[in-house]
C-alpha cells in the first residue's frame, strides 16, 4: 500500500483477553474495543496505523461455530484493500479451530492474519494480554520493500508466533498455552522479535485474494479407546449426511484389527465416506503400514493424516467438502499439504 504506516485491521470476536472487571459487582464483561487505546495507551507507540471493529455480540470461543468462521472471513475480504494486516482477537479455547478454518478459507492470502488471546483479562494486573496483543500488531505490521513479511494464518501466543493450522492448545492454566509439535514456530519474541524466515509460509499465489465460505460440517470425529464397543461405532452408521469420519488412533497410526472393526471401516469406505487416520499423540506422525494394525486400515481404504492436528483435519475436510469435489478428487487433495499444514 502507499501509505508510510502500515494500516492494521484489529477484530475482536470475543474471549478473555476483551474483558474487564467491573469495579462494582466484580464480575467480567466485554469492553468497548473503539475504547482500546484507553485501555491500552502503549499502542499509541507502535509505528502502524490501529483500526478496530468488534462482532456485535462477542462469542465465548466454546461456542464458536463454522459460521463464525465465515463471519471472521467476511469483515477479511470487506477490508482486504484496505489494510495491510489483520489481528483477530479470539477466546483461547477453540482458536487452534478458527486459525486452521482461516488458513483453508482465505485463499491467495498475500497479508498476515494473527490469532490471538490471553488467559487473563486485558484488565488484570497480571495479565498476559497486552503481550500478545501489542506483538501480534508488531507482528502484522511488519513489512520489507513494502510487501508484508508474513503472509498466512498464524497464532501469537506468549512470545511465539506459530501457523495456524500447526497449532493445538496444550494448557488451560499456563501463559504458554499453545504449541506447534510438529512444526517450528516462525517468530519469537524477546529482546528482539527473531523471525525463523526459513519456516513461514511462501504462498503459490495464483489468482486474486478469495474467501471460500461453504463449509461441510457432515463429519464425525472418534478417539478409540481400549473398549470401545461395536454398538458405539454401528451408531456412527447411523448418521444422516455423513460425508467423513476423523479417526484418532492410537501411537503412529494404531487401532483394533477385529473383524467387526475393520468391517465396519471397509463399509463406510465403500459407502465413499471418507475415514482420516490421525494420531492421538501431540507430537508425531500417522505411518500407515508401520506396524500390522494400521496395515489392516491402509487395506481398507483410509486415508493418512501424516502429522496433521486434529483440528486442522476437521476444518481441511469442512473446506474440501465444500467444494464438492469428487470422492477421489477429495482424497488426492487431503493428502496434499495445501497451506503448509502437514509435511
Amino acid at each position: 500500500m502507499s501509505n508510510l504506516k502500515p494500516n492494521i485491521l484489529l477484530i475482536y470476536t470475543g474471549g478473555t483477553i476483551g474483558m474487564i472487571k467491573d469495579a462494582k459487582t466484580n464480575s467480567l464483561h466485554p469492553f468497548n474495543f473503539e475504547n482500546l487505546l484507553e485501555q491500552l495507551p502503549e499502542l499509541d507507540l507502535l509505528d502502524c496505523r490501529i483500526e478496530t471493529i468488534s462482532f456485535p455480540i462477542p462469542i465465548d470461543s466454546s461456542a464458536m461455530t463454522p459460521k463464525d468462521w465465515i463471519a471472521i472471513a467476511e469483515i477479511i475480504e470487506t477490508h482486504y484493500i484496505h489494510y495491510d494486516g489483520f489481528v483477530v482477537l479470539h477466546g483461547s479455547d477453540t482458536m487452534s479451530y478458527t486459525a486452521s478454518g482461516l488458513s483453508f478459507m482465505l485463499e491467495n492470502l498475500e497479508k498476515p492474519v494473527i490469532l490471538t488471546g490471553s488467559q487473563l483479562p486485558i484488565g488484570d494486573l497480571r495479565t498476559d494480554a497486552k503481550e500478545n496483543l501489542i506483538t501480534s500488531i508488531q507482528i502484522a505490521a511488519l513489512q520489507k520493500e513494502g510487501v508484508a513479511v508474513v503472509q498466512e494464518v498464524c497464532l501469537y501466543f506468549e512470545y511465539k508466533l506459530y501457523r495456524g493450522n500447526r497449532t493445538t492448545k496444550v494448557n488451560a492454566e499456563h501463559f504458554k498455552a499453545f504449541n506447534t509439535p510438529n512444526y517450528p514456530c516462525l517468530a519469537e519474541s524477546g529482546v528482539h522479535l527473531k523471525l525463523n524466515s526459513s519456516f513461514l509460509l511462501k504462498p503459490e499465489v495464483s489468482g486474486p485474494f478469495r474467501v471460500h465460505k461453504i463449509l461441510d460440517e457432515n463429519i464425525v470425529l472418534i478417539k478409540l479407546y481400549p473398549g470401545i464397543t461395536e454398538t458405539y461405532m454401528h451408531a456412527i452408521l447411523e448418521i444422516p449426511n455423513l460425508k467423513a469420519v476423523v479417526l484418532e488412533t492410537f501411537g503412529s497410526g494404531n487401532c483394533s484389527t477385529a473383524d467387526w472393526f475393520l468391517s465396519l471401516l471397509k463399509t463406510l469406505v465403500a459407502r465413499q465416506i471418507h475415514v482420516i487416520n490421525v494420531t492421538q499423540c501431540i507430537a508425531g506422525r500417522v505411518e500407515m503400514g508401520q506396524y500390522e494394525t494400521s496395515m489392516a486400515l491402509e487395506k481398507v481404504g483410509v486415508l493418512s493424516g501424516k502429522n496433521i492436528t486434529t483440528e486442522a483435519a476437521l476444518a481441511k475436510l469442512m473446506y474440501l467438502l465444500g467444494k464438492s469435489f469428487s470422492y477421489k478428487a477429495l482424497k488426492m487433495n487431503f493428502e496434499i499439504p495445501i497451506r503448509g499444514e502437514m509435511n
